[in-house]
């Protein structure tokens, strides 16, 4: 699989992880356990941060393979 699809499917997967720890931070919150909402947000934010390195790294490669043809 080409690395731009990977980075693009990593992005995707720890996107939808982080919305179920925010969705299960919601639903401690609404309980009243504080402390399991954070936990669950605080994993939820970690997933966020490795969506955006894969975004990131999927945009490196688009911008390198885009870069010589757009120099011509």
């Amino acid at each position: 699989m080409p690395k731009r699809i990977e980075h693009h499917t990593k992005a995707a997967e720890h996107l939808e992880q982080a919305a179920k720890h925010h969705k299960e931070a919601a639903k401690h919150h609404k309980d009243g356990n504080h402390e399991k909402a954070a936990h669950h947000a605080h994993i939820a934010h970690g997933h966020h941060l490795h969506a955006i390195h894969h975004h990131e790294e999927a945009t490196k490669l688009h911008a390198e393979q885009h870069t010589g043809a757009h120099a011509k």
